[in-house]
């Protein structure tokens, strides 16, 4: 991209507060943006080849939204936690394997999302995030759901097509959870906790494609007070 398209884009986001340059082979964050950290509120670098967030990133103290999917970022920089109005954080498509741990400093995320990267485990440090209303996590090589997913504060974590083949208890215990994903994955029916049944406060369960036939949720000790409850359930039966 050249200087005049690039000026042009900046002079529009000094007006707007919004930054959107996709697809554009980009294989570095715009320096340039640094000029607009007193007001930009929305950035979106999907469709590039970035492969480093800079420690900068943290200057954009009235960022609500960052995307940058579909790119090729292998880690972010610690100061992403300075992001204290940041409500939306979309990075789907790149090559994560972990978070830093200030993520969990993000107490305004409502919206987290990391589809289609390289995790292997579940994220730690996402207790902190009071107000995160989504996680997505689809599309990983996360092989199990450990005990301190009870703490997080999301309504909705997709979690389908991964390897899970193990799912603690304690997802039921999450306290604002409504819809469960975990469509294409690696789970036998005696791995399914029936308090997830029974005494979760879940009302949208999805389990297609895993190794049983979701019908076969009626044998497990739950699924009558389940269907008591009237809830909606995506088990197909």
């Amino acid at each position: 991209m050249g200087n005049s398209a690039l000026k042009a884009h900046l002079e529009t986001s000094q007006k707007t507060g919004v930054f959107q340059l996709t697809g554009k082979s980009l294989q570095e964050f715009p320096e340039e943006l640094q000029s607009l950290t007193a007001n930009l509120r929305t950035v979106d670098l999907s469709n590039n080849k970035i492969e480093v967030l800079p420690a900068f990133i943290g200057s954009f103290q009235q960022l609500k939204s960052l995307t940058i999917c579909s790119n090729k970022l292998t880690s972010l920089p610690a100061e992403i936690g300075k992001l204290k109005k940041l409500e939306t954080l979309v990075l789907n498509g790149n090559h994560l394997q972990q978070l830093p741990v200030t993520v969990g400093q993000l107490r305004t995320l409502r919206t987290l999302g990391l589809a289609g990267n390289q995790f292997r485990e579940f994220p730690n440090n996402l207790g902190s995030l009071r107000h995160l209303d989504v996680l997505d996590l689809s599309r990983n090589r996360i092989q199990s759901v450990p005990a301190e997913v009870a703490e997080l504060q999301a309504i909705e974590i997709n979690l389908n097509q991964n390897q899970i083949s193990a799912l603690s208890p304690e997802v039921s215990r999450c306290p604002r959870l409504k819809v469960l994903r975990l469509e294409e994955n690696c789970l036998e029916l005696v791995s399914i906790p029936t308090s997830i049944l029974s005494n979760s406060g879940i009302s949208l369960l999805s389990l297609e494609g895993n190794l049983f036939e979701v019908k076969k949720l009626r044998d497990l000790d739950g699924y009558e007070k389940m269907k008591a409850l009237e809830l909606i359930w995506k088990i197909f039966l």
